[in-house]
């Protein structure tokens, strides 16, 4: 098993990365807790797809006591965005929706341009143009999000940078990240440019993320506080499993592993039918017999992170598959006509998102054009 912000490999286990994380799990109280204050259930929550967080008691404690919380994540704009970019996106979409509160979006164009050497500037352009579309297409409150390309607010920020980067030596991110003498310099700085986001405001910082972004967050907790700012808070999300299996993540960089956005319903459901890994039996009648192995099965994962939110029609799918009585095939047409709903339905929102209002002239990005972080 190996996670970092820029590889994820082998077969996950998730009790461990909270060990060696120094994370929390999130227990069923706490999540309770933050689903009252929500007023509704979340699915990616009680799932436990979100499953690891730092502080989110504090940041409950600041919402019930009146002082509020901010959101902050972001994207690193390596190439076209498949599904399982866009799905903790949904859930910082839903945090946003119930609590009311602002969002920061980084699109990290110059941390994608200094570590993917394959790549030119105009190349990691043409990318976050596009992903700003999709990120836009989402659906976030426009007056209270604001999403910025790193390149073009630096001006902004800069001074702050060099607060946060002058409080962290080398040793401390050559620790953290793995750095070496072969790591340009650009990249040994960057950490301080996705930290300076949990500066923004004087409330915490929520960051809703997958959990190979954690190591950022560290640092930030060590040197936060000698700035004048809160410890940010973290919730970790699991990954989405590629179509092949369980092991890993959804690569960018495999075709055939992932559902891309831009994907039209042929071939979503062609990629379903050919590739996703089935937890079904070898021959008819051994499934009959066993069941399908749902914990090995891509699509019923699928189903159970996001695409069937319905608790019953779920726990139907799950006795049906398990026991022989469903096939392999059903299983994966249910999936198939899920996600293009979803596909339809995201690039429906993206032909009309209003992505100038997210970046210069909804009302948080008017505020934040006009701030400079000193």
């Amino acid at each position: 098993m190996g996670v970092t912000p820029w590889e994820v490999s082998g077969n996950i286990d998730y009790e461990k990365l909270i060990k060696e994380f120094g994370t929390s799990g999130i227990t069923p109280a706490l999540r309770a807790r933050v689903e009252r204050n929500a007023g509704e259930s979340n699915v990616m929550l009680r799932r436990g797809y979100f499953f690891s967080h730092r502080d989110l008691d504090l940041v409950m404690d600041d919402y019930e006591k009146g002082r509020g919380f901010y959101l902050y994540t972001g994207r690193g704009p390596s190439g076209p965005m498949h599904i399982g970019h866009l799905i903790p996106l949904v859930f910082t979409r839903w945090l946003q929706e119930r609590f009311k509160v602002n969002l920061y979006i980084e699109i990290t164009d110059d941390e994608k341009f200094l570590c993917r050497r394959e790549e030119g500037w105009e190349d990691i352009g043409k990318h976050a143009e596009q992903n700003i579309r999709d990120i836009a297409a989402v659906g976030f409150d426009p007056d209270r999000t604001f999403i910025f390309r790193d390149s073009e607010y630096i001006g902004n920020v800069y001074p702050m940078l060099l607060k946060i980067a002058k409080k962290v030596n080398f040793s401390t991110v050559k620790a953290v990240f793995g750095f070496t003498n072969e790591t340009n310099i650009g990249f040994i700085f960057y950490p301080a440019y996705q930290i300076m986001p949990t500066l923004f405001e004087k409330k915490r910082c929520l960051i809703p993320a997958a959990i190979d972004q954690d190591p950022y967050w560290r640092v930030q907790r060590d040197i936060a506080e000698s700035l004048g700012h809160q410890k940010t808070a973290a919730i970790h999300s699991k990954f989405l499993s590629p179509l092949q299996g369980a092991e890993g993540k959804m690569s960018s960089s495999v075709r055939e592993s992932a559902i891309w956005l831009d994907d039209d319903e042929k071939t979503v459901r062609k990629k379903i039918m050919k590739y996703a890994f089935s937890g079904g039996r070898s021959t008819l009648e051994e499934h009959r017999r066993l069941g399908a192995d749902l914990s090995v099965d891509v699509p019923f994962q699928w189903l159970s992170v996001l695409f069937e939110p319905d608790d019953v029609e779920l726990k139907r799918i799950a006795g049906e598959y398990g026991s022989g009585r469903m096939l392999t095939g059903e299983v994966k047409e249910i999936l198939a006509g899920k996600v293009n709903e979803f596909l339809e339905g995201h690039r429906a929102r993206r032909e009309k998102a209003d992505v100038k209002k997210y970046m210069r002239t909804g009302k948080l990005a008017k505020e934040m054009w006009n701030k400079r972080f000193e």
